[in-house]
């Protein structure tokens, strides 16, 4: 994969801070944005601009084809059996609040429990906690291993009645652990559950193929697949989606409203109410073109270099005192490093890497009860993508050494004799 060739596409990362040109490693955060997806976005406002929908004028109709051909670009790209089964949101929060709001009033009776991992971002864990606080729902969580792996056994404990939900992440933004989600959802269904996927982070690095997966609903975010923010999308078996209930309501996801009574639009007019981000449909289009056309094997290759690299500068440089989580060396895994550094705290280590102008994240990246689980109170992340390389591993790892000397505690003073 020629990544010089690629970091070319991205305006943003030819910019210098303090004199050194930048190297971004918050990509689990939010990917950077190529020209052709930024050219997109603008493009509709120049050329465009007309509600979607509604209007009888040659100019609507052009931006409804263009708002419809990316709702059929994002069914293609999860190989959806239709493109009617695809919802834009504004990203994977929205979608997996839709989801829970929504399976809870439809789906979901009083009492049936709702099972989810320590692993989940916080989007997959509050709209059921909110739903639990309400007396409608049981919440119960499936612990990891030491390597950041679930543990199976208890999720088999968990299933059964009156489980009737289960919803995970497919990659942690944390550990970079990839959930072996066929398994999961085939046990699921062979006792009557339902299957949410949080697939924010898998999008840009694996396949995401709902059909192949055997899940009942997927959502992402378009902004950490190269797309713009403020645009994102579920996909839900048609099925369930029309036996959902709308999650807001207002113009456009109507048939017909009176005084008495309200009949909805059938799926996904139903859950796309008021004027939608048709803009970020179209540019997040344009994102999927860029990044398929790169390929799925050469996507593959390029990460497991960078995750071979990541760990050996680790393990070559630091000799156990910079401790990776999640699966180790030679293990599957997406290239998501949450890491501490001995002696140093997670945010200091950040700060000063920002000097270098290397930029990574520092927090509980949305996942407290990980953090707990885990025992820390937060980590440093460094999450690359396809416009980085090993050199920018080398800029990060030898920032992180300068970082090691600045905490390195003073060699104590000889004792008076």
């Amino acid at each position: 994969m020629d990544v010089a060739r690629i970091r070319d596409d991205f305006p943003i990362l030819s910019r210098e801070f303090r004199g050194k040109k930048l190297v971004y490693l918050d990509s689990a955060a939010t990917s950077q944005k190529p020209t052709k997806v930024i050219d997109a976005e603008a493009d509709f406002y120049r050329r465009q601009n007309a509600n979607v929908h509604r209007g009888v004028y040659s100019l609507s109709e052009e931006a409804t084809d263009a708002y419809e051909h990316a709702r059929e670009r994002v069914a293609s790209f999860l190989n959806a059996y239709d493109s009617s089964e695809v919802v834009f949101v504004r990203g994977a929060t929205e979608g997996l609040n839709l989801i829970a709001s929504s399976m809870v009033e439809g789906l979901l009776q009083k009492g049936d429990r709702v099972v989810t991992t320590v692993m989940e971002h916080h989007s997959n864990i509050v709209p059921w906690q909110i739903a639990k606080s309400r007396g409608k729902i049981e919440l119960a969580f499936i612990d990891i291993d030491d390597q950041g792996h679930l543990r199976l056994g208890d999720y088999g404990s968990l299933l059964g009645r009156p489980t009737k939900v289960v919803t995970l992440t497919h990659v942690s933004n944390v550990l970079g652990t990839i959930n072996p989600v066929r398994e999961i959802a085939d046990r699921a269904h062979e006792l009557g559950a339902y299957v949410v996927l949080d697939a924010a982070q898998s999008v840009p690095h694996v396949k995401v193929d709902v059909r192949a997966l055997g899940v009942d609903f997927v959502t992402f975010s378009g902004h950490k697949v190269l797309g713009p923010m403020g645009i994102g999308a579920v996909w839900g078996r048609r099925e369930l989606m029309d036996r959902l209930p709308p999650y807001m309501g207002g113009g456009e996801m109507i048939q017909e409203v009176h005084r008495d009574r309200v009949e909805f639009r059938g799926t996904p007019a139903r859950f796309e109410a008021g004027t939608p981000n048709v803009a970020g449909a179209i540019a997040l289009q344009s994102a999927l073109d860029y990044f398929e056309n790169i390929g799925w094997a050469d996507l593959e290759s390029h990460e497991e270099a960078l995750v071979r690299h990541f760990f050996r500068q680790a393990e070559d440089r630091f000799d156990g005192r910079l401790r990776v989580y999640g699966p180790g060396r030679g293990e599957p895994r997406a290239p998501v490093f949450s890491f501490s550094l001995a002696g140093a705290h997670p945010h200091d280590v950040a700060s000063l890497l920002d000097t270098e102008a290397v930029a990574v994240r520092a927090g509980h990246h949305c996942a407290q009860p990980l953090m707990e689980r885990l025992g820390v109170p937060a980590l440093t992340r460094a999450s690359p993508y396809i416009y980085n390389d090993i050199a920018d591993l080398d800029r990060c790892f030898d920032a992180l050494t300068r970082v090691e000397k600045v905490f390195a505690r003073p060699a104590s003073p000889p004792k008076a004799a």
